[in-house]
């Protein structure tokens, strides 16, 4: 039998509609199954198919977590995608701007998909405006404070924390926490509600050692190397796009500052999503790394603590220097 050739198969996956319209919408992030099902108007199972065929053909790839199946484009990461898949993004890329038609229906497509997680934002926003006054109480229900605080403050003893900023502060806790490590702390929060009880929680510090900012995770609004230390305290699982958020946190971290991300390990609990607006279910040790790898950070030391029913982690890293333009990924 002649074996086959990766064009045949990266061409024959390519020659559906549908199948552009998903390259396309992968080209700038990784998707749940169910949101591109939403965004193109098709049944699930219908969806699964293409996918399928995209996957078989190593154009992308999927991640199964608890009840769900995120996609990306194959090969995504810091060391670049396979030049035959680079070629092909590079291909759709040129066919929206010559083909008025096909960049109408991804233009459309995009609007979808941006109103689709404006929707469960709006969610999120609510389920945090409801929950704000016993936030601390329901965050112990997974695992005690002290345990995360004392963990956490060993990992990051090595060095002083500089100018840290605790993304999702929600009440204050971990700003009020690392404030005396620290040269000055912003608390970055998008709920007013949450900033209002971190306001109150923190107001017997220094007013030049505190700054309360309310902004979202996925556009923050720093300059680019403005902390050393950048601090996601159980907030990463509401991020819909973890790769976004965490190539902001790299941007606004120093070179040779660090990060550090408190979460739940992979788990199937699905009425954190349900009830509790989270949009991933924990994150294994595998995925983290590809996060930190993807957006500049080389990880560290991790700890991992046994709660009630989940298991929390703690992973930090340390940013590498910013590569010069045409600089090869060492």
């Amino acid at each position: 039998m002649t074996p086959a050739i990766p064009l045949l198969d990266t061409l024959r996956a390519l020659a559906d509609s549908t199948r552009l319209r998903i390259m396309r919408l992968l080209d700038s992030m990784e998707l749940a199954v169910g949101e591109l099902a939403q965004v193109l108007g098709q049944s699930q199972p219908r969806v699964s198919r293409h996918v399928k065929i995209l996957c078989d053909a190593h154009l992308a790839e999927r991640r199964r977590e608890g009840a769900w199946v995120f996609l990306r484009t194959a090969g995504a990461g810091p060391r670049g995608m396979a030049p035959l898949t680079e070629a092909v993004a590079h291909l759709l890329a040129l066919a929206e701007q010559a083909d008025p038609a096909f960049a109408g229906q991804c233009a459309e497509d995009r609007a979808h998909l941006g109103a689709i997680r404006a929707a469960r934002q709006a969610h999120s926003q609510d389920y945090f405006a409801r929950h704000a006054a016993h936030w601390d109480e329901l965050r112990s229900l997974h695992i005690a404070d002290g345990p995360v605080e004392a963990a956490l403050a060993e990992l990051l003893s090595a060095s002083e924390l500089g100018r840290l900023l605790d993304v999702g502060t929600g009440t204050g806790r971990m700003a009020e926490v690392f404030a005396p490590q620290a040269a000055h702390v912003t608390a970055l929060d998008r709920s007013p509600d949450m900033l209002r009880l971190a306001r109150t929680r923190l107001q017997h510090l220094p007013a030049g050692k505190i700054e309360l900012v309310q902004g979202d995770f996925a556009q923050l609004p720093f300059p680019a190397a403005s902390f050393d230390t950048v601090l996601f305290h159980q907030v990463l699982h509401y991020a819909q796009a973890p790769e976004a958020v965490l190539a902001e946190a790299a941007r606004v971290t120093a070179p040779g500052g660090r990060i550090a991300i408190v979460d739940f390990a992979a788990h199937d609990r699905e009425d954190l999503r349900t009830q509790h607006a989270h949009a991933r279910l924990g994150f294994a040790d595998a995925q983290i790394a590809a996060l930190f790898a993807d957006a500049g950070f080389a990880p560290s030391a991790e700890r991992a603590l046994a709660g009630k029913e989940l298991i929390v982690k703690l992973w930090t890293a340390q940013r590498l220097p910013l590569r010069k333009q045409g600089q090869p990924l060492s």
